[in-house]
């Protein structure tokens, strides 16, 4: 059976823009510098466009110069090679590169690789120029190229692989392009789309400019040489980047206009045809060589706490509050810990299909901490391994210890695990809690727990049911129910799962969610009880949460409701489609779902006032 597998990182959480780059001819210049951009046209330096990164602590001479970074395949690391060089020793003085990673873009590992001592058969080499690194999907590795120039050779851009942990190159440089003419070629950038892999070259011809190959082997020394220079200027240019825009099939090509001290930014969809874009572009600083990569609001914002927010950066949407697919959000205050946790679905495998539950933390119900896998089901769980679906949480003192327990969807059933802290790891009871249906029940499943304490009485219940809704007392022990006190209370036509209970001024809420998660009209309405086992009482106009198509909000259900503790200030925590993608996916937009916070008010009477889903 083939393994499932979801992306840890998709495009739709790529909201911003990191830009690396240096500044100049001087050592105090030659030094890896960070901006940053929310559009990929108005960039903002960071520290005060001072260095992020110490040139003495990482290179050989004294300074580094051309940046160039890439997130790693898997989302986790980050990768960065520069040119190891000092240019007042002259443009032939250096033989090296400085290899760097880093997991949070703030504190980078490095090393250098001298290519003359590392590499036999390079007596002559006179300097190794402009490095980039980029994933190689037939070999598997990463594949770092550069320029080098022996003797009187002209500068040619070879390739060599990286080794498991970016710390060296493992195989010897090998010509990975060479013009047709013979001529020097150097800044090699390459850009892989639909399959072909684009090169973009500084040719040293009696024409210098920026060319294009393509291939659709890398390693293959098989070019086709696009003749047309692409830069759109007569003066002297290197250095060119390419990034595709966020949420966009478009293209930017930038190159250093050197002799100019700026930048040249055009635009395309086919990296052929480019257009001048200067007109729209604006920096508070002026590179040289850099490169720039997407980034997600958690990267924004852990870079601008180490080095300060940009005074004109625009205000940050907070919501999806989670990167990443999630679902079927629970939210509990944690006495203990002093946090609000989130227990939400894994979501984003094909069908429903994930198999394991993770669990985020925070204090402001704005920045969230993943504090990683807290069940698997493969591992943890003897009655199933499959549909790890919509968990419930609750946190209980028993004799003085603050006890957790963890109702959770999984093949249709529900279980429940316990732990000594609301990050777990939790312990799954051994069986399942709930695989029956009620008596009189036909269709439907057990699947969405709620569990409720009733501050009237102290006592708790769980709530569950797809197509029907069943309430039940929980014994003291948490992990058993009172099977005589089982009650199916489903409320109208309009049900179809989700259920969350919550209490308020001497009321108790229930919401559920009707409609198809895979639906745009997936929404939530609620009704009123007297009693946590009802009978409900549904009010008019009892929709709170639905689509808005204006914003490009859509699927908005499956929720829990938060209450800040000592305030009479109330929350909805549900999923929607993912934006702005998901009302395009059809049916895959149900299980790649992601998780928003909006306030929730009532009125006057108790009633809820119907929620506005906000960005």
């Amino acid at each position: 059976m083939k393994a499932q597998t979801r992306q840890e990182m998709p495009e739709k959480d790529f909201n911003h823009y990191l830009f690396t780059y240096f500044t100049g001819n001087s050592v105090e210049e030659e030094a890896i510098r960070f901006a940053v951009s929310p559009d990929g046209y108005h960039f903002y330096t960071l520290n005060n466009n001072e260095p992020v990164i110490d040139s003495k602590k990482i290179s050989s001479t004294g300074g580094v110069r051309d940046p160039h970074i890439l997130r790693t395949e898997d989302g986790k690391h980050f990768y960065m090679v520069a040119t190891d060089m000092t240019s007042y020793l002259g443009w032939s003085s250096n033989r090296a590169m400085v290899l760097l990673k880093s997991d949070d873009l703030i504190n980078w590992s490095s090393s250098v690789v001298n290519i003359q001592k590392r590499f036999d058969g390079n007596e002559d080499l006179l300097r190794v120029w402009a490095p980039q690194t980029i994933f190689d999907k037939k070999a598997g590795k990463y594949l770092v190229y550069f320029s080098m120039k022996h003797g009187d050779k002209p500068d040619i851009i070879y390739y060599a692989y990286a080794n498991d942990d970016f710390t060296d190159l493992e195989s010897v440089p090998e010509p990975l392009f060479i013009p047709e003419s013979g001529r020097a070629c150097i800044d090699g950038d390459i850009v892989f789309k639909d399959g072909v892999y684009h090169l973009f070259y500084k040719t040293e011809t009696e024409h210098p400019g920026i060319k294009v190959a393509t291939t659709t082997d890398l390693t293959s020394g098989e070019w086709e040489e696009n003749d047309e220079y692409l830069q759109q200027t007569k003066e002297a240019v290197e250095g060119s980047g390419v990034f595709k825009l966020n949420h966009s099939d478009s293209y930017i090509l930038m190159y250093d206009m050197y002799m100019k001290g700026k930048y040249q930014f055009t635009k395309s969809t086919d990296l052929e045809h480019f257009e001048v874009i200067d007109n729209e572009i604006s920096m508070d600083f002026h590179p040289r060589h850099g490169t720039v990569i997407p980034i997600t609001d958690s990267e924004l914002k852990r870079l601008t706490k180490e080095w300060g927010m940009p005074g004109e950066y625009p205000e940050l949407h907070n919501n999806p509050v989670l990167e990443g697919y999630y679902a079927d959000p629970e939210i509990i205050w944690s006495e203990k810990n002093q946090k609000y946790y989130l227990y939400p679905t894994t979501d984003g495998f094909d069908g429903w299909s994930g198999y394991y539950f993770k669990t985020f933390s925070s204090v402001d119900l704005k920045d969230w901490k993943d504090e990683g896998t807290i069940l698997d089901l493969k591992k943890d769980v003897s009655w199933a391994d499959r549909n790890a679906w919509a968990p419930c949480a609750i946190e209980k003192k028993i004799k003085g210890s603050y006890k957790y327990f963890y109702y959770f969807t999984a093949a249709q059933k529900i279980g429940v695990a316990v732990a000594d802290s609301p990050e777990g790891p939790f312990t799954d009871s051994g069986k399942a809690l709930i695989d029956f249906r009620p008596d009189g029940v036909k269709g439907g499943q057990e699947i969405d727990p709620d569990v409720f304490r009733d501050p009237v009485s102290g006592k708790s219940y769980l709530y569950w049911g797809n197509g029907y809704l069943a309430g039940v007392e929980l014994n003291k022990d948490m992990t058993s129910i009172k099977k005589k006190t089982l009650k199916v209370m489903t409320p109208d036509k309009t049900f179809r799962e989700g259920t969350e209970v919550f209490y308020r001024n001497g009321k108790y809420y229930f919401l559920w969610s009707e409609n198809d998660t895979r639906s745009p009209d997936y929404r939530v309405r609620y009704a009123m009880a007297d009693d946590p086992l009802g009978p409900l009482e549904i009010p008019e106009d009892n929709l709170i949460l639905k689509k808005n198509p204006e914003k490009g909000i859509y699927g908005t259900g499956h929720n829990s409701v938060i209450q800040v503790p000592g305030k009479d200030e109330w929350y909805i925590v549900y999923h929607r489609f993912p934006i702005p993608d998901g009302i395009n996916m059809g049916d895959a937009a149900g299980f790649h779902r992601e998780v928003c916070i909006d306030a929730l008010k009532f009125d006057a009477d108790g009633k809820i006032i119907p929620v506005e889903p906000t960005l």
